[in-house]
């Protein structure tokens, strides 16, 4: 793959995450700065390392298995890792300044 190649792979699973909300609030769950981190490697992988808002989220099975699901979709990507960590713990300075005027903490 290209370098262009695999810029578009990246940003096409940014697109994918940035329609993936959580349920308990209606931010994208790129925006609300639960993902930390990804890597993705031209053999088709990419690992994912995202937090939730709360360790004891109830929504987390859900979450993550949404992402996993709709990376995956993304043409390029052929096998999906994500990783839940909580450290740094997650907080509100996280969030992009269209997360917080969208709920008006801003």
């Amino acid at each position: 793959m290209t370098p262009e190649e695999i810029l578009s792979v990246e940003k096409d699973i940014i697109l994918t995450l940035k329609n993936i909300y959580d349920p308990e609030i209606p931010v994208n769950i790129y925006d609300l700065g639960l993902i930390y981190d990804i890597d993705y490697n031209p053999s088709g992988e990419v690992t994912i390392q995202m937090t939730l808002t709360a360790p004891n989220c109830p929504m987390a099975d859900i979450l993550v298995e949404d992402v996993n699901v709709q990376v995956a979709k993304v043409k390029g990507v052929d096998k999906v890792n994500v990783i839940l960590v909580f450290e740094p713990a997650w907080d509100k300075s996280m969030m992009t300044e269209e997360a917080l005027l969208e709920l008006n903490l801003f």
